[in-house]
C-alpha cells in the first residue's frame, strides 16, 4: 500500500484536509503557499478564493464528523479548473497554471501507475 501524507488547509474557520502521496505533499504545500502569495497580483474579477497551507502529517484521525479527506488528485483537478477559468488580462496567470499543471501530471501518473 502506498504510503500517504496529508496537508492540513485553512479558509477562514474551515478546515481541509487533502491527502497526497508522500512524494507530492510538500509539492502541494509548497504550490498552495505561492498560489497565495500571488494571487492578490491577479487583476480579473472572478479570483478564487484560496485556503492556505497550515500543516502536514503522516497520520490523521479524524474526530469530528463534518470533516472529511479529500483525495490530492481531485483537489488539484478543482483547482485547475478554478485557475483555468480566470480571465486575466494583466497579470501573467500562465506561470501559475504551469505549476498546477505540473503537479496535477505528477499525480495523475502516480495514480495509474498505483493502480497496475
Amino acid at each position: 500500500m502506498a504510503q500517504m501524507r496529508y496537508v492540513i488547509l485553512q479558509r477562514e474557520q474551515e478546515l481541509q484536509f487533502v491527502e497526497m502521496p508522500t512524494d507530492y505533499a510538500y509539492q502541494l504545500s509548497a504550490l498552495n503557499l505561492r498560489l497565495n502569495k500571488e494571487i492578490d497580483k491577479l487583476t480579473a474579477d472572478h479570483v478564487p478564493t484560496l485556503p492556505l497551507a497550515v500543516a502536514e502529517c503522516d497520520n490523521l484521525d479524524l474526530l469530528q464528523e463534518q470533516y472529511s479527506v479529500r483525495n490530492g488528485l481531485e483537489y488539484i483537478n478543482e483547482l485547475e479548473q478554478s485557475f483555468a477559468s480566470i480571465d486575466e488580462k494583466s497579470y501573467p496567470l500562465i506561470s501559475l497554471l504551469t505549476e498546477i499543471r505540473a503537479l496535477q501530471a505528477q499525480l495523475e501518473q502516480w495514480y495509474e501507475e498505483e493502480a497496475e
